[in-house]
């Protein structure tokens, strides 16, 4: 059994992720931070996050993609979402495609606002 090693901040896990997801994951982190500039950076879960009270939003670079979790629940943006949704409704943006940043931008409001109001 392997040992995942949990960074200690959002900077340590960007840097030494794969350098191909590097630049997204520094893009998508300036995007969610400016989008909801009330949250404050951790990691959860070995994953870079937001939070406000209790963590809203999800990071995390895989060999092939980004993903963002958790699902949310807006339904005009879900709908949007949906060519990215994996099989459990977390967000997948594969690495060999332009990653819309400001769309995820968006998830991280409307996360931030389904956190606030106490829906899951």
């Amino acid at each position: 059994m392997t040992t995942r090693h949990t960074p200690s901040s959002v900077d340590a896990y960007i840097r030494g992720a794969d350098p191909k997801a590097r630049e997204v994951l520094w893009a998508i982190r300036q995007a969610a931070t400016s989008a909801v500039p009330h949250a404050h950076e951790c990691i959860s879960y070995q994953m870079p996050a937001l939070r406000h009270e209790k963590v809203f939003f999800y990071f995390a670079a895989f060999k092939t993609h980004i993903g963002v979790y958790p699902p949310v629940q807006d339904q005009a943006l879900a709908a949007e979402l949906e060519r990215y949704r994996g099989p459990k409704g977390n967000l997948k943006f594969a690495l060999n495609e332009p990653v819309p940043v400001a769309l995820i931008a968006r998830v991280a409001q409307s996360l931030a606002k389904q956190y606030a109001a106490g829906t899951k």
